[in-house]
């Protein structure tokens, strides 16, 4: 049989290919890990009653989360197109990262020696990394389900990339606990905390997004 003619028979009455797809997989595995990720950050570790008066050091924390959220989704979508050129969604995350470490920087250097270093660690930085990455667990499983239904071809970068999503979800719903305001704290132990969850989506990528 003519290659052509066996596309003709496989794409008979097939109907129009569905749009926007990816989106809304990715999407729906967001809105799942969010939701998860913060009613377990409400129930178990509490809500911040200051949250909304956190002012300015909220507001750059929220900007930054959000920003990596929206890098880190475009990068996973890039990851489940085959052939999808992902480097300048890469280039978008690291705009981010600098960007706020430029923040930390400034901040930093503005106040005096002596403070500097609770700056940065504040009071919770052995916890918040790790907490970061158990409560961006559901939404890696949700991300990873998503994109196994999609068209990664590279399963180690496709689940560092699910991971990374992953992360900025379970950061964001974490937001609503943790009481650290600084940019110099948010910078290094949210970043931290993303990228061990982006390290595990891409040891259990191969696994989990083997077609």
């Amino acid at each position: 049989m003519r290659t052509d003619r066996l596309i003709e028979l496989l794409a008979f009455e097939a109907g129009p290919a569905p749009r926007n797809v990816v989106a809304i997989r990715l999407g729906a595995a967001m809105c799942v890990g969010l939701l998860v990720s913060g009613i377990v950050a409400v129930r178990t570790l509490g809500l911040n009653t200051e949250f909304a008066a956190g002012g300015v050091g909220q507001i750059t924390k929220l900007a930054f989360v959000l920003a990596m959220v929206a890098a880190a989704a475009r990068f996973a979508a890039c990851m489940s197109r085959p052939g999808a050129d992902w480097r300048p969604s890469v280039a978008g995350l690291a705009v981010v990262v600098f960007g706020m470490a430029a923040i930390a920087v400034l901040a930093s250097v503005a106040e005096p020696q002596s403070v500097q270093l609770g700056r940065l660690l504040g009071h919770t930085w052995i916890a918040c990394p790790w907490l970061v990455a158990l409560l961006s667990t559901p939404a890696l499983v949700a991300t990873l389900w998503a994109m196994r239904g999609l068209a990664p071809t590279r399963p180690n970068l496709s689940g560092f990339a699910a991971g990374l999503l992953a992360g900025t979800v379970g950061t964001l719903g974490y937001t609503l606990h943790c009481p650290e305001l600084t940019p110099e704290f948010v910078v290094v132990w949210y970043t931290l905390g993303i990228l061990i969850t982006a390290a595990a989506g891409a040891v259990v990528g191969p696994r989990a997004l083997r077609w």
